[in-house]
């Protein structure tokens, strides 16, 4: 985490965004109030929603560092596009060494973007 202040990279987190909109008592944050009460994660598109919010009211090219976003390949798709609308591009996509067959880590890698991250064993 101090690495990523270093390189004065703004580090969002969906669960934390979604945190953010409960303590306000937002709209997104009721929906997802609620969806926790039932024992449900928050959708798809209730994510995409406060990604969008995120996003959008971001400084243009400002760098940042998205830690379970996008978690489906519908969310790459999305935030793909959100990109290529602002003129911008990822320089990479991170993920673990096991999502070989993740949709998500296929889609970057598909487009060279994917880095493994590689564990060490504990000893």
């Amino acid at each position: 985490m101090n690495q990523i202040r270093s390189l004065n990279l703004e580090h969002v987190s969906p669960g934390l965004l979604v945190q953010q909109e409960i303590s306000r008592r937002t709209s997104l944050g009721q929906q997802a109030e609620q969806a926790f009460k039932r024992g449900l994660a928050a959708s798809d598109q209730l994510q995409i929603a406060l990604l969008r919010k995120w996003f959008w009211a971001r400084k243009p090219d400002a760098g940042f560092l998205l830690e379970g976003f996008p978690a489906t390949l519908l969310q790459a798709l999305v935030f793909d596009e959100w990109l290529e609308a602002r003129g911008e591009t990822l320089t990479a996509a991170l993920t673990p060494d096991q999502s070989s067959t993740d949709p998500v880590a296929t889609h970057y890698r598909t487009q060279g973007l994917l880095t493994e991250v590689l564990h060490a064993s504990a000893a």
